[in-house]
Protein backbone atom coordinates (compact mmCIF):
# COMPACT_ATOMS: atom_id res chain seq x y z
CA UNK A 1 0.00 0.00 0.00
CA UNK A 2 1.63 3.63 -1.02
CA UNK A 3 2.15 5.77 1.87
CA UNK A 4 -0.01 8.47 2.68
CA UNK A 5 3.06 11.18 2.43
CA UNK A 6 4.37 8.92 -0.85
CA UNK A 7 4.74 12.20 -2.77
CA UNK A 8 7.08 14.10 -4.75
CA UNK A 9 8.36 17.36 -3.89
CA UNK A 10 9.22 19.93 -7.32
CA UNK A 11 10.64 23.19 -7.66
CA UNK A 12 12.90 25.07 -9.85
CA UNK A 13 16.31 26.46 -10.19
CA UNK A 14 15.47 30.17 -9.03
CA UNK A 15 15.15 28.30 -5.33
CA UNK A 16 18.78 28.57 -5.19
CA UNK A 17 19.61 25.79 -2.96
CA UNK A 18 22.69 23.72 -4.37
CA UNK A 19 21.36 20.29 -6.43
CA UNK A 20 23.53 18.49 -4.25
CA UNK A 21 21.38 19.76 -1.48
CA UNK A 22 18.16 19.03 -3.51
CA UNK A 23 19.31 16.01 -4.09
CA UNK A 24 19.30 15.09 -0.65
CA UNK A 25 16.34 16.38 0.60
CA UNK A 26 14.71 14.35 -1.75
CA UNK A 27 13.49 17.36 -4.22
CA UNK A 28 13.08 17.31 -7.82
CA UNK A 29 13.69 20.32 -9.97
CA UNK A 30 13.06 22.10 -13.59
CA UNK A 31 16.00 24.47 -14.81
CA UNK A 32 15.80 27.46 -16.16
CA UNK A 33 17.96 28.85 -18.66
CA UNK A 34 19.72 32.09 -19.30
CA UNK A 35 22.02 33.92 -21.97
CA UNK A 36 24.56 36.40 -22.65
CA UNK A 37 23.77 39.31 -24.58
CA UNK A 38 27.12 38.55 -27.19
CA UNK A 39 26.46 34.69 -27.10
CA UNK A 40 24.25 32.80 -29.21
CA UNK A 41 24.60 29.70 -26.76
CA UNK A 42 21.37 29.22 -24.39
CA UNK A 43 22.84 27.86 -20.46
CA UNK A 44 20.49 25.84 -18.17
CA UNK A 45 20.98 27.29 -15.31
CA UNK A 46 23.30 24.96 -13.79
CA UNK A 47 25.52 24.51 -16.98
CA UNK A 48 27.88 27.50 -15.96
CA UNK A 49 29.53 27.81 -12.24
CA UNK A 50 28.03 30.94 -10.47
CA UNK A 51 31.57 32.67 -10.04
CA UNK A 52 31.98 32.43 -13.79
CA UNK A 53 28.68 33.85 -14.67
CA UNK A 54 29.45 36.66 -12.01
CA UNK A 55 32.31 37.19 -13.58
CA UNK A 56 31.24 37.69 -17.03
CA UNK A 57 28.86 40.06 -15.96
CA UNK A 58 31.54 42.28 -14.36
CA UNK A 59 33.84 42.13 -17.57
CA UNK A 60 30.12 43.98 -19.20
CA UNK A 61 28.13 40.87 -20.08
CA UNK A 62 24.09 41.50 -19.90
CA UNK A 63 22.61 38.33 -18.57
CA UNK A 64 18.82 37.77 -19.69
CA UNK A 65 17.27 34.62 -18.04
CA UNK A 66 13.82 32.22 -19.88
CA UNK A 67 11.54 30.70 -17.61
CA UNK A 68 11.31 26.93 -18.33
CA UNK A 69 7.82 26.08 -20.46
CA UNK A 70 5.47 24.17 -19.99
CA UNK A 71 6.72 21.09 -22.04
CA UNK A 72 9.86 21.20 -19.63
CA UNK A 73 7.52 20.69 -16.88
CA UNK A 74 5.33 18.04 -18.73
CA UNK A 75 8.32 15.79 -19.12
CA UNK A 76 9.24 16.11 -15.69
CA UNK A 77 6.07 15.48 -13.46
CA UNK A 78 5.12 12.62 -16.18
CA UNK A 79 7.96 10.67 -15.25
CA UNK A 80 7.57 10.84 -11.42
CA UNK A 81 3.21 10.50 -12.17
CA UNK A 82 4.17 7.11 -14.10
CA UNK A 83 5.47 6.01 -11.09
CA UNK A 84 2.17 6.47 -9.24
CA UNK A 85 3.47 9.01 -7.21
CA UNK A 86 1.66 12.69 -6.66
CA UNK A 87 3.29 15.68 -7.29
CA UNK A 88 3.86 19.24 -4.97
CA UNK A 89 4.93 21.82 -6.63
CA UNK A 90 6.64 25.32 -5.16
CA UNK A 91 7.66 27.67 -8.08
CA UNK A 92 9.05 30.86 -8.12
CA UNK A 93 6.81 34.21 -7.34
CA UNK A 94 4.76 34.25 -10.38
CA UNK A 95 4.87 38.02 -10.18
CA UNK A 96 8.69 37.58 -11.68
CA UNK A 97 8.27 34.75 -14.16
CA UNK A 98 6.04 32.99 -16.35
CA UNK A 99 7.38 29.45 -14.84
CA UNK A 100 4.58 29.06 -12.84
CA UNK A 101 1.84 29.51 -15.29
CA UNK A 102 3.91 27.09 -17.33
CA UNK A 103 3.62 24.61 -14.63
CA UNK A 104 0.40 25.08 -14.29
CA UNK A 105 -0.60 24.94 -17.94
CA UNK A 106 1.49 21.46 -17.73
CA UNK A 107 -0.60 20.37 -14.61
CA UNK A 108 -3.47 20.85 -16.34
CA UNK A 109 -3.07 18.73 -19.22
CA UNK A 110 -1.65 16.42 -17.02
CA UNK A 111 -4.38 15.78 -14.75
CA UNK A 112 -6.34 14.27 -17.70
CA UNK A 113 -3.94 11.53 -18.31
CA UNK A 114 -3.67 11.08 -15.05
CA UNK A 115 -6.90 11.36 -13.38
CA UNK A 116 -6.10 9.28 -10.36
CA UNK A 117 -2.98 11.41 -9.19
CA UNK A 118 -2.86 14.57 -7.13
CA UNK A 119 -0.45 17.44 -9.00
CA UNK A 120 -1.00 20.48 -6.15
CA UNK A 121 1.13 23.62 -7.43
CA UNK A 122 2.02 26.52 -4.56
CA UNK A 123 2.83 30.21 -6.02
CA UNK A 124 5.55 30.69 -3.16
CA UNK A 125 5.25 34.91 -3.81
CA UNK A 126 9.01 34.48 -3.36
CA UNK A 127 12.45 34.46 -4.78
CA UNK A 128 16.04 32.84 -4.45
CA UNK A 129 16.55 30.85 -0.97
CA UNK A 130 13.36 32.55 -0.05
CA UNK A 131 11.90 30.36 -2.12
CA UNK A 132 14.71 27.66 -1.05
CA UNK A 133 13.76 28.43 2.41
CA UNK A 134 9.88 26.86 1.86
CA UNK A 135 11.05 24.14 -0.23
CA UNK A 136 13.19 23.00 3.05
CA UNK A 137 10.05 23.77 5.15
CA UNK A 138 7.96 21.56 3.33
CA UNK A 139 10.34 18.98 3.10
CA UNK A 140 10.36 19.13 7.00
CA UNK A 141 6.83 18.91 6.80
CA UNK A 142 6.69 15.75 4.64
CA UNK A 143 9.37 14.28 7.03
CA UNK A 144 6.74 14.74 9.94
CA UNK A 145 4.33 13.04 7.96
CA UNK A 146 2.22 15.23 6.70
CA UNK A 147 -0.13 14.27 3.55
CA UNK A 148 0.44 16.35 0.50
CA UNK A 149 -2.42 17.98 1.21
CA UNK A 150 -1.35 19.28 4.59
CA UNK A 151 1.86 19.68 3.34
CA UNK A 152 0.17 22.49 0.57
CA UNK A 153 -1.84 24.26 3.28
CA UNK A 154 1.05 24.78 5.80
CA UNK A 155 2.95 26.16 3.00
CA UNK A 156 -0.11 28.84 1.60
CA UNK A 157 -0.25 29.53 5.07
CA UNK A 158 3.25 30.91 6.03
CA UNK A 159 4.54 31.95 2.47
CA UNK A 160 3.86 35.35 3.00
CA UNK A 161 5.64 35.38 6.19
CA UNK A 162 9.24 34.76 4.58
CA UNK A 163 11.01 38.27 4.46
CA UNK A 164 13.67 39.22 1.91
CA UNK A 165 15.97 42.07 2.21
CA UNK A 166 18.25 42.56 -0.60
CA UNK A 167 21.16 45.31 -1.21
CA UNK A 168 22.41 45.74 -4.30
CA UNK A 169 26.20 46.60 -4.49
CA UNK A 170 26.14 48.31 -8.00
CA UNK A 171 23.42 50.41 -9.75
CA UNK A 172 24.70 49.87 -13.22
CA UNK A 173 22.47 46.68 -13.29
CA UNK A 174 19.72 48.19 -12.03
CA UNK A 175 19.95 51.02 -14.69
CA UNK A 176 20.43 48.56 -17.62
CA UNK A 177 17.54 46.64 -16.48
CA UNK A 178 16.12 49.98 -16.41
CA UNK A 179 14.84 49.68 -12.85
CA UNK A 180 16.38 52.93 -12.64
CA UNK A 181 17.68 55.90 -14.65
CA UNK A 182 21.24 56.61 -15.71
CA UNK A 183 21.58 59.99 -13.49
CA UNK A 184 20.19 58.29 -10.36
CA UNK A 185 22.79 54.98 -11.07
CA UNK A 186 25.68 57.67 -11.82
CA UNK A 187 24.93 59.91 -8.50
CA UNK A 188 24.78 56.68 -6.23
CA UNK A 189 28.31 54.97 -7.51
CA UNK A 190 29.67 58.28 -6.77
CA UNK A 191 28.09 58.77 -2.97
CA UNK A 192 28.51 54.89 -2.69
CA UNK A 193 24.41 54.44 -2.32
CA UNK A 194 23.47 51.43 -2.15
CA UNK A 195 19.40 50.39 -2.49
CA UNK A 196 17.84 48.11 -0.03
CA UNK A 197 14.81 45.67 -2.03
CA UNK A 198 12.32 44.20 -0.17
CA UNK A 199 9.57 41.72 -1.50
CA UNK A 200 6.38 42.45 -1.25
CA UNK A 201 3.07 39.85 0.11
CA UNK A 202 2.64 40.27 -3.94
CA UNK A 203 6.11 38.38 -4.52
CA UNK A 204 7.32 41.82 -6.46
CA UNK A 205 10.78 43.40 -5.57
CA UNK A 206 10.71 47.12 -4.59
CA UNK A 207 13.11 49.18 -4.03
CA UNK A 208 12.10 50.33 -0.18
CA UNK A 209 15.28 52.39 0.84
CA UNK A 210 19.04 53.67 0.53
CA UNK A 211 21.92 53.59 2.58
CA UNK A 212 25.78 54.36 2.31
CA UNK A 213 27.97 51.11 1.87
CA UNK A 214 27.66 47.63 2.86
CA UNK A 215 28.13 48.28 6.63
CA UNK A 216 25.12 50.14 6.70
CA UNK A 217 23.22 48.12 5.21
CA UNK A 218 23.95 44.75 7.00
CA UNK A 219 23.08 47.26 10.30
CA UNK A 220 19.29 47.53 8.39
CA UNK A 221 19.22 43.36 7.93
CA UNK A 222 20.26 42.84 11.57
CA UNK A 223 17.96 45.93 12.51
CA UNK A 224 14.60 44.63 10.53
CA UNK A 225 15.45 40.86 11.98
CA UNK A 226 15.18 42.55 15.70
CA UNK A 227 11.76 44.01 15.02
CA UNK A 228 10.33 40.73 14.25
CA UNK A 229 7.52 39.19 16.00
CA UNK A 230 7.89 35.95 15.31
CA UNK A 231 10.36 34.06 17.61
CA UNK A 232 12.51 31.30 15.76
CA UNK A 233 12.18 29.89 12.48
CA UNK A 234 15.32 29.02 9.75
CA UNK A 235 17.31 31.94 8.86
CA UNK A 236 18.84 32.09 4.92
CA UNK A 237 21.40 34.00 3.02
CA UNK A 238 22.37 34.42 -0.26
CA UNK A 239 24.83 36.48 -2.50
CA UNK A 240 25.80 37.49 -5.56
CA UNK A 241 30.13 36.46 -5.29
CA UNK A 242 30.41 38.62 -2.07
CA UNK A 243 31.59 36.43 0.54
CA UNK A 244 33.01 39.26 2.05
CA UNK A 245 29.90 41.24 2.69
CA UNK A 246 27.70 37.89 3.89
CA UNK A 247 30.66 37.57 6.87
CA UNK A 248 29.93 41.00 7.81
CA UNK A 249 26.00 40.09 7.62
CA UNK A 250 27.08 36.72 9.90
CA UNK A 251 29.24 38.15 12.43
CA UNK A 252 26.75 40.69 12.94
CA UNK A 253 23.52 38.19 13.29
CA UNK A 254 26.09 36.60 15.77
CA UNK A 255 27.03 39.23 18.19
CA UNK A 256 23.64 40.61 18.41
CA UNK A 257 21.52 38.06 18.53
CA UNK A 258 23.83 34.87 19.46
CA UNK A 259 22.37 33.39 16.08
CA UNK A 260 23.84 30.74 13.77
CA UNK A 261 22.71 31.00 9.97
CA UNK A 262 21.32 28.11 8.55
CA UNK A 263 22.28 27.94 4.69
CA UNK A 264 24.18 30.50 2.96
CA UNK A 265 23.78 29.52 -0.58
CA UNK A 266 24.20 31.95 -4.03
CA UNK A 267 22.16 34.19 -5.63
CA UNK A 268 21.40 31.98 -9.02
CA UNK A 269 21.07 33.45 -12.79
CA UNK A 270 17.51 34.35 -12.61
CA UNK A 271 18.26 37.19 -10.00
CA UNK A 272 21.42 37.55 -10.46
CA UNK A 273 21.06 38.73 -13.87
CA UNK A 274 18.99 42.18 -12.38
CA UNK A 275 20.85 42.36 -9.44
CA UNK A 276 24.36 41.91 -10.65
CA UNK A 277 27.27 40.58 -8.88
CA UNK A 278 27.91 41.63 -5.22
CA UNK A 279 24.48 41.52 -3.90
CA UNK A 280 23.60 40.09 -0.74
CA UNK A 281 19.73 38.98 0.47
CA UNK A 282 18.74 37.83 3.89
CA UNK A 283 15.68 35.96 4.72
CA UNK A 284 14.31 35.03 7.91
CA UNK A 285 10.14 34.30 9.01
CA UNK A 286 7.48 37.20 10.52
CA UNK A 287 4.05 37.57 10.84
CA UNK A 288 4.07 39.26 7.38
CA UNK A 289 6.57 40.70 4.98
Amino acid sequence: MKAMNDYVIFTDTACDIEASMLHDWGVHFISMSFSFEDESREYYDRDMEITEFYQKMRAGGMAKTAAANPEAYKLAFEEVLKEGRDILHLGLSAALSSSFSAALSAAEDLRQIYPERKILLVDTLSASAGEGMLVHLAVQKRSSGATIEENAAYIESIKRNVCHWFVVDDLDYLKKGGRISPTVAFVGKVLSIKPILHVTEDGIPINVSKVRGTKAAIKLFADKYAARQLDGGPVFISHADNMAGVEMLVRELKSRFGIDVDLITHIGTVLGSHTGPGAIAFYFLDKER
